[in-house]
């Protein structure tokens, strides 16, 4: 069990003592202990949201060819997080992923409505030349919009490097490490 603990430590950087409730909760069993802290850090995460994050830092990404750059805003509740090499870790692989992703906004509260009705029209478009009943119309029209703006949103995409996670669950595990709220507060991507 001591094996357990440790690798479940190293892996999701949680305290030895949850690590340990996880494993026993999950009678022993890795992956269901895995799941137990996601789900336990997404409570976290739920927890702290409304905490207000005034600390943080910039990071930057400049891609090898000197072609593709990214600024990003990463805010914490206190400076002793922002100091931190985890969180300045996340900064840049929340940089790097946007370079790679190029997402256009950050969490989908941020969309704008006309944005919204344009693809919402263009959807409609396509599923009429299905030839559907109504409903099953409205069904697939509400699909494709959600799909494309969980792409478009950086807080929604599969993060590149674990595609089994959202960059949303990779803020909420440093969010249950740290005890405190992160925020992407805003980015900016260059290309030539």
């Amino acid at each position: 069990m001591l094996d357990l603990i440790k690798k479940l430590r190293q892996e999701t950087g949680c305290s030895i003592g949850e690590c340990k409730k996880a494993i026993e909760e999950a009678f022993g069993d890795y992956e269901k202990a895995s799941r137990v802290l996601t789900l336990s850090a997404s409570k976290t995460a739920a927890k702290k949201a409304h905490r207000e994050t005034k600390e943080g830092i910039i990071a930057t990404y400049l891609h090898t060819n000197n072609k593709i750059g990214v600024l990003v805003e990463l805010l914490s509740e206190t400076d002793f997080v922002a100091k931190n090499a985890l969180f300045s870790e996340l900064a840049h692989s929340i940089a790097l992923h946007i370079a790679a992703m190029n997402p256009l906004y950050i969490r989908t509260e941020d969309i704008p409505k006309d944005a919204i009705e344009l693809i919402t029209r263009e959807a409609t478009a396509e599923a009429q030349k299905l030839e559907k009943p109504a409903h099953i119309l409205q069904q697939i029209v509400e699909g494709k919009v959600s799909a494309y703006f969980s792409q478009q949103c950086l807080l929604t995409q599969p993060y590149i490097k674990d595609q089994d996670k959202t960059v949303n669950d990779l803020i909420q595990e440093t969010i249950a490490k740290f005890g405190e709220n992160i925020k992407v507060s805003r980015f900016t991507r260059f290309e030539l």
